[in-house]
This record gives C-alpha cells, structure tokens and sequence, in this order.
C-alpha cells in the first residue's frame, strides 16, 4: 500500500512540473517531446503490467503524459517500455534528455532485497516502423540511469519531490529511424519527460551573410559553410564559417560589402533613404548630402547640386557644391612710368572653395576707338599673368603714353561649367614717359683669369636721365639658367669672381625715371686660361701673403715654449692644490665626479654625512603608508623645510630592533643615491640618523614602478612616447656610467615613473635586497642575481661591468616595448641561462620596431665588448626621435628579421602545429588554427597579426605570445631552408 501510494504521489508530481519544460535552446530541433503530445504515445510496455501510462493536466490544464512503474515488492523484475518508431531526419548524434523522479529503497521498509534504484535506456535503429514487434536482445544498452536526488515518504508528506534531469548522447545513427526503450529492474520511478533532440547550426546573417541551417555531419570535425551575400552587396572576401558538434557557428571568415547606394541596416543591405547617398562599396553608413545638393529617390550614389551650384569632376561626392566666385574689389594701378603695379582685393564670395585663382587680361585701347585689342610685343607681367594665387601683379614694358584696361578675373574650380556667371574687375590706366633704348655696343678693356673690364656708351635715344644701368651676365653653356645682376652708375664696370678660360654672355640695359628700357643684344667675352703669366703685381701679394705666414709660424712656437715651462712650473709647484680628500682617504680631482664606494668607509655614517644632508625630524609629515620594504615601511608624505616650498616626498623608515649591520646596509643606499644629481636619476632629499626612526626621504614617484604602470597601462602610449620612457633610463644609466658606477640590477621594477612620465633609476641596494627577491632565484659564490635581466658573464662569473648594464637595459626594452610582461614568459630561470648560451635571444614583441629590436640585440652580443655604450644609445634614441618616420617599420611588417647574435640552428624544432602549441602554452587554439585551414608550419611562419586576430584569438596577450613565437619559428624555419638549399 505504501508504495503504491508512492507512485500516485509520482503522478500527482507530474502535474505541478509540466509549465517548467516548455522552452528549447534554437539550436536544437525535437524529433520527439512527450510533454508537447496532445493525445496518447502509444508506447509498447512489456510486461502489460510493468510500466504504466498516466494521463493528466498541468497547471495550465495542458495535457501531459508520464509512465511510472514501482513493482519493488517481487524479485527478478524485467519490466521494458518502448517508444513509438522515431524518424532522424539528417541527423547523426542524438541528444536524449530524461526528465524523473526516483524514490529511495532506504525508505521502504521489507524491500532491500528487491528494491533498485536505477534503470537503463536503450536504442534499436531501423529502416522503417516495425509496429508491434518486440525483441529484447536486439536493442543496444546507451547508458545506466541513475538519479541524483531521490524522494522518501517524508518528502511525500510534505509535497517537496526532487526531479532529475539526465541527456545522453547516442550516434552515430545510420538508418532511418530508431527506437527508445527503458528497462526497469525493480525501481519506484516515474518518467516525467521524454525529449529526443538533435543539435543544428541555425540559420544566421554573419558580416552580410547568409548561413543555412546546418546539421554537423559527423561526431568529430568542424563543417566548413559557405555563406551567401544578401541583395543588394557583393563579396569582398568568400564569407565563411565553421559549424562545431554543439551547434555553434565558429571562425568566421570573409565578409561581404553592400554596394554602391545601399547601407548595412538589419542585418541586410538596404538602399539610402531620400537625402542621403553612399559612392562607394563598403560597410559604412549612407551620407546626408553636402550642402547645396538634393536627392529625392533612394540608393542614391551622389546628390545632385542645387541650380546656379556645380561639383567639378576632381572633387569627392562628398564636398559640397559650389559657384563661381564674385569679382575682384578694390583695383589699385600705381603707374610707374611704363610699368604699372595693380593690386585687388579678395572677392566678397568665394564660391564656397579654397581653390580661388586670378588671371589679369592686357587691352590695348587707342583714343576715341570703342574697341580695345589684346596687348601685344613684349609686355611683361611678374610673377604671371595667370593662376594668380596672391592679389597683386607688376606689369612692365608698356608702351609710353598709351591707354590700358586691365581685366581682373576671380575663378575656382567650378568657374568653367559656369561662363555666364563669370564675373571680373576692370581699370584703366595711361602710361607716361618711356624708357630709354638698348645699349648698342659693349667693348672689353682688360681680361684676367677671373674678371673683365667692360664699357659702353650711352644709348642713342636716353629719354631722359639715365640714373643707372643692369648688367646681367652668365656662363654662355648655362644658357640664362643660373645668372648674375649688377648695377653700374656709369657706363663701365668689371665683372670679378669669373672662371679661368671660360666665356661669359653679357646683356646691358639701361633705367630712367620711365623705367628700364629693352636689354642690349648678348655680348660674348672669354677669361683668361690657367697658365696665364702673372702679372708683377700678382707676384707681390703672394710674396707678401707667404712671408706673413712664416712670422705668423714663428710666434705660434715661442709662445707655445713659453707657455709649456710656466705651466709645468705650476704643476710641480702646486699638484697637492689640485686633489680633493675625502675623509676616507680617496682622492678626486676637481670638476670631475667619480662614485665613492660607501662600504670602503671605516664609519657608515661618516659616509651618510658626506654625501646626503641631514633633515630635521620635525619637517617631514608622513600621510599613509604605501608598501614595505626589505627594513620597513615605505610612506607617503610631506618635507616642508625652512624658506622652502612644501613637496611630496616618499619615506623609508627602518624599522625598530634593527641590527648595526642592519642599519649600514639601510644607509648605504642613501649614500650610493646622494652621490648622483640627474633629472633621470631617483633624487635623494635626506635622511634622519639623529632620531628615531631612521628615514631616508626620496623625491616622490607618483605613478610608481615602470613595469606595473605600463600593465595598467596596456597599450595606451604612442612609440614616441615609450622611447622618450627608453631615452631618460637610457640617460640615467649614461650619468652613472660616467661616474664609474656599475647598478647590477636594471629591471623595469627599479625604474620609477612621475606624473609627466619621466623615467628614473632607482633601487640602489643590490648586495642586500637580492637575497630576498623572487626574482633572484639562481644562486652563484657572491650571492643572488636577477637572472632574466644579468648578461652571461655576470651570471656565470660574477663580472658586473656598464656593459652588463647594458644587457639589463636591453631587457628593460623589451619589457617598456611589451607593456610589462614578463621576459622569457613562463621559462624556468634554468632553462633561461641554457637558452641564452645556446644563442636564443627574445623576439620582437608586437608592435616593435625594427630600429628598437635591433638595438636590443645589440645590447644582447655575447661579446661584452661590442655592447653599445649608454653614450651611443642615448645618441641613438635621439636620432629616432628626431626621424619619427624611422620607427614606422614594424617587425611584423616585414617577412625578413635582423639575426640574433645567436644561432638559430639551436632553436627547438616543433614537428607539428599541436607540439608548437603546446611549447608556448596555446594548446586551446589548436581548433582555431585547423578550422582556418593552417595544418602546416609553413603556413603558420607567414601568418601576421591581421591573421591571428582574423582565426579568432581575440585577448590581446596571448595575440602577442602567438606573433612572438611565429617570428622565432620563421626564423628557425628559414634557417632549415637555407640548409636544404646548400645540401
């Protein structure tokens, strides 16, 4: 009776869960749904009295039906229940999702011997419906179903059943259709629901095209589907896209462009609205007409101009249209006998363009005639008498007392599809006295090597005062390109500066108060040659010019003796004078700055003292905390000093309970960093020995460590602005150098970084702060060194020197130029030393250029001695700067790469896309790369970055991990390559 009571309770329960069932992802298509049934299943159940049909409504009143069976009181159950026969359709894989309740045997008293709690689901495939027939040993068992929650009679009593979904795969399935059945062995279950489902790519409009509902074909690989344009745009590329197994669409390829007239609008393109137009192909947005332009029908490819407005054939559909300008205002003639210089005003309208150009028309008028003609003979007009672009213009060579009208015209672009609106100003003018005629003989009176005397007589008509005369004169092979103007107030002159035995065209002409008048003919005159005698005059310049050199020599010597003794005298005199004594015994020489190691002082202090200024406790304000270091806390605050400004300062404090050794290690920095003055370089403002706690006060960095700002900051600088960063370290480091100081532990997390984005070294503690840096975790005789930025020598002998500097900074470039990640990625410190000695080098991250990456390579030469010295890279970095253009070229851009110093040979050969994976840590883009049709090496050597984006690896670190690597496998395989080629 209890367990009865059990299975109506089931049925009951079914009823209150039917609303819960009703909505399916679109990818999926039903082939069977015993809830959406309206009339009877007509399931076979065998035994007649094992599995049982239950008919009932929801709470919508909806018709459902459930199957429940609970013999759990006799043993050797084998109750079956089987569907009706199923179609597939195109279906291959099979989605089988059970919905049902279970009750617990614990719950049932006397039945733990009979009682299950399970049931098993099995599938027969057939070619067609086999009616009534039925056959236990030719069904194929999917799956064992047990349930996650079970019921008991407590939750009967209290109404609260647990239903349990469970969805098996069943594929392939070759044949037509197929049928489901369910073997209970001894269980109190009710089935609830019954869905058989298949997964499908569905029908979706991607970049313009349109993808058919797709059905995957098999179990395994991705279906590559070719997609359609929609009307209305044609294929830029050929739309592509993958559909997986779960019915999802993937990669997409290609797109399609909508034409001309028509614009991406709901997923279709669609023509431009009345008053807007597009003139090209392409996925942007139709334009609203420019000014003084219409369109009343829609896909307009241009607009049309308003009446009396015109576009030009050079001008864009875009641009608006124009007119012809109005005319020139305000003409002024300023007559200058027979020249005259006119000069006008803009127009008022421009026509609406920048392109406004004048032309100056010439009209000849006699007296009392109406009709003027066209200026004739040689009047000049300077610069031109066309394509004006300024307003004002010199017209020469006008005849004497005759009447001019000069038209002046204003046109643009538009003005010749415009001729009757074409509009000018006019002004007349009568010119005055004229100018005086040619010159008509030049004689030659004297030639030397490199000049000629000339004269002439006046002309034979002056018409009035001659004030003077140009002589114009050139190389007769120049042919007038290249010539020479003098002026002459009388009718003689000589022309100097000449080449030997070379001929001279010479034109002469004369000006009045009238002006110039016409030039002479050209008159030819030839220089002397080379081996010309010199004259006796000549020979006394050069006696006199020699015998001043050697008085000049003689002087320069004595003086030089004279001088050498006394100063030698001076040194000898006074070479104590010139050193200066530090009180630990080093010397240095005036006006020359040399690093003093602080430990060589018998005393800390007395170094301290020497080097960094001592503060008054009271003049320091701490605001917060902002870190801790290696001896205490790390502050923010305030250092107010007397008749000073207040400024940001930070603090290190040492903490309480330190040691003596503690307490030199804590003051060695400051009086390493008190030693330095450089803007690129952490200033020290003091320190606090004489009170508690000890503090050394700092500049304050207000954007904190370069290596963690430029991860904030990922992408968000110009190259301009990373090299300036590259320029102040490097300039730092060349202050540093210069003072004979060796830093040992350049890293982007000692350089620090101020509101305005300069750069400067800081960490000056390497000896202590090292032996607890995670970093340093490669341990030689003297201590703990960072081993991803020390050069080999360091790490293998211990020679820290500038030029092991400069192997940090080449690392610090990679990390400025990568925005901080991390050099060498995930490699073991281990394998970073046996990478580097095998001659491995990091690639160029992405968006390097190939200026920078050589530079790093060079600061990466094994051989320390052809390291760049931080003089010739803060030189460098200058030039890169001052040629913004020499930083355009990408090593991504280009298919060749600078050798490393090293060997690529040594570099690990990957046999496969899935191996090169896996070594960088990529092994999820495996599909990406098999579903874009990259099954090679080779072809992965050629990809670039478009292609990396384009396959669908979209965060943009892994983008930069993939491009690394594919520039050292190009490398690598251009290296194989070469070796094939010379086998």
């Amino acid at each position: 009776m209890d367990c009865r009571l059990g299975v109506l309770f089931l049925a009951i329960f079914t009823c209150s869960c039917g609303a819960q069932l009703s909505s399916y992802p679109s990818n999926e298509v039903n082939l069977l749904d015993s809830k959406a049934s309206q009339g009877e299943l007509g399931w076979i159940s065998y035994p007649s009295h094992g599995w049982e049909e239950i008919s009932g409504v929801d709470e919508h009143y909806t018709p459902i039906h459930t199957f429940q069976v609970c013999n759990i009181m006799e043993y050797n159950q084998n109750n079956w229940l089987r569907t009706t026969w199923i179609p597939r359709n195109s279906a291959q894989k099979i989605y089988v999702e059970l919905k049902f309740t279970l009750r617990d045997c614990n719950s049932i008293p006397l039945v733990l011997g009979t009682c299950k709690e399970t049931f098993n689901l099995y599938y027969l495939e057939s070619d067609e419906d086999q009616g009534a027939k039925f056959r236990e040993h030719q069904f194929s068992k999917i799956d064992t179903i047990a349930a996650d929650e079970s019921f008991t009679q407590t939750d009967l009593g209290d109404r609260i059943l647990k239903l349990n979904t469970e969805v098996r795969e069943v594929g392939p399935i070759t044949r037509k259709g197929f049928y489901l059945a369910f073997q209970d062995l001894g269980a109190c279950v009710a089935l609830v629901s019954v869905r058989v489902y298949f997964k499908k790519c569905p029908q979706m409009v991607r970049n313009l095209a349109v993808f058919p509902d797709t059905v995957p074909t098999d179990s395994q690989s991705l279906v590559e589907v070719q997609g359609s344009c929609v009307n209305n745009s044609k294929e830029e590329e050929t739309p592509k896209m993958y559909c997986s197994t779960e019915g999802e669409w993937l990669v997409p390829i290609g797109q399609c462009l909508c034409d001309i007239g028509y614009e991406e609008r709901t997923f279709s393109c669609q023509a431009c609205r009345p008053g807007f137009y597009k003139s090209s192909s392409g996925n942007m947005k139709c334009s609203k007409c420019p000014p003084n332009s219409h369109t009343y029908q829609e896909g307009s490819v241009y607009c049309v101009c308003d009446r009396n407005y015109f576009r030009s054939e050079d001008d864009p559909a875009s641009m608006a249209c124009s007119r012809p300008p109005s005319a020139p205002r305000n003409v002024i003639s300023i007559i200058n006998e027979t020249s005259v210089i006119l000069d006008w005003s803009w127009p008022t309208d421009t026509g609406g363009r920048k392109d406004v150009t004048f032309n100056v028309v010439c009209k000849r008028c006699g007296r009392g005639q109406q009709q003027c003609e066209p200026c004739r003979g040689a009047v000049r007009f300077l610069p031109r008498p066309t394509g004006l672009s300024n307003t004002t213009v010199t017209v020469a060579d006008l005849l004497a007392h005759t009447n001019y009208t000069f038209e002046i015209e204003a046109l643009n672009g538009v003005s010749a599809l415009a001729p009757t609106q074409r509009q000018y100003a006019a002004v007349t003018i009568t010119t005055n006295q004229a100018a005086p005629s040619p010159v008509a003989v030049v004689r030659k009176n004297k030639t030397s090597q490199r000049s000629i005397s000339l004269s002439w007589q006046e002309p034979e008509r002056p018409n009035g005062i001659i004030l003077d005369y140009e002589v114009k004169y050139y190389e007769k092979q120049e042919q007038e390109t290249s010539y020479t103007i003098l002026r002459a107030k009388g009718t003689n002159v000589t022309l100097t500066g000449l080449k030997p035995d070379t001929t001279y065209a010479v034109q002469i002409r004369a000006r009045t108060a009238a002006g110039y008048g016409s030039s002479s003919k050209k008159f030819e005159f030839e220089t002397s040659p080379e081996s010309f005698s010199i004259t006796s005059e000549n020979s006394q310049l050069i006696l006199i010019a020699i015998c001043s050199a050697v008085v000049i020599i003689f002087l320069t010597v004595v003086g030089y003796i004279l001088v050498s003794r006394f100063c030698g005298h001076r040194r000898s005199k006074h070479s104590d004078e010139k050193r200066m004594n530090y009180g630990n015994g080093h010397l240095r020489l005036p006006g020359v700055r040399t690093y003093v190691d602080p430990h060589t002082y018998e005393d800390p202090s007395q170094a301290v003292h020497e080097f960094a200024k001592e503060l008054d406790a009271s003049c320091i304000a701490i605001d917060k905390v902002v870190g801790a270091g290696e001896f205490g806390e790390v502050c923010c605050g305030r250092l107010k000093l007397p008749s000073k400004k207040e400024i940001c300062v930070a603090i290190k404090t040492l903490k309480a309970g330190y040691s003596e050794e503690q307490r030199r290690d804590f003051l060695s920095e400051a009086s390493i960093m008190g030693q330095f003055d450089h803007p690129n370089i952490i200033r020290l403002e003091g320190v606090v020995t004489r009170s508690k706690p000890v503090v050394i006060v700092t500049e304050f960095m207000e954007n904190g460590s370069l290596d963690s700002f430029l991860r904030k900051h990922d992408a968000q600088f110009t190259v301009i602005q990373l090299v300036g960063m590259l320029r102040g370290i490097a300039s730092g480091m060349k202050h540093l150098s210069d003072m004979g100081y060796v830093h040992r532990d350049l890293a982007a997390r000692n350089i620090l970084v101020n509101s305005n984005l300069v750069c400067k070294v800081s960490d000056f503690g390497l000896s202590r702060v090292l032996e607890d840096d995670p970093e340093a975790a490669y341990t030689t005789t003297g201590g703990k060194i960072p081993i991803r930025w020390t050069s080999p020598e360091a790490i293998a002998y211990r020679k820290f020197s500038s030029a092991s500097d400069a192997w940090s900074y080449g690392i610090v470039m990679w990390e400025v130029m990568s925005y901080g990640e991390r050099p060498y990625w995930e490699m073991s410190n281990q394998d970073v030393i046996l990478s580097i000695e095998e001659g491995y080098r990091l690639p160029a991250p992405m968006g390097c250029p190939v200026a920078l990456h050589q530079l790093m390579l060079h600061c990466w030469n094994k051989e320390r001695s052809l390291r760049p010295k931080f003089t010739d890279v803060v030189s460098f970095l200058d030039k890169l700067i001052r040629n913004p253009s020499s930083l355009l070229m990408l090593v991504e851009d280009i298919q060749s790469f600078p050798e490393s110093p090293g060997d690529v040979s040594d570099y690990p050969l990957f046999i496969s896309i899935s191996d090169w994976l896996d070594s960088i840590k990529m092994s999820q883009y495996k599909s990406y790369f098999l579903a874009a049709g990259y099954t090679t090496l080779d072809s992965v050597s050629r990809m670039t970055i478009e292609d990396v984006r384009q396959i669908g690896v979209t965060l943009i670190g892994h983008q930069r991990r993939i491009v690394s690597s594919i520039q050292t496998l190009r490398l690598q395989l251009l290296h194989v390559h070469d070796d094939a080629f010379h086998v």
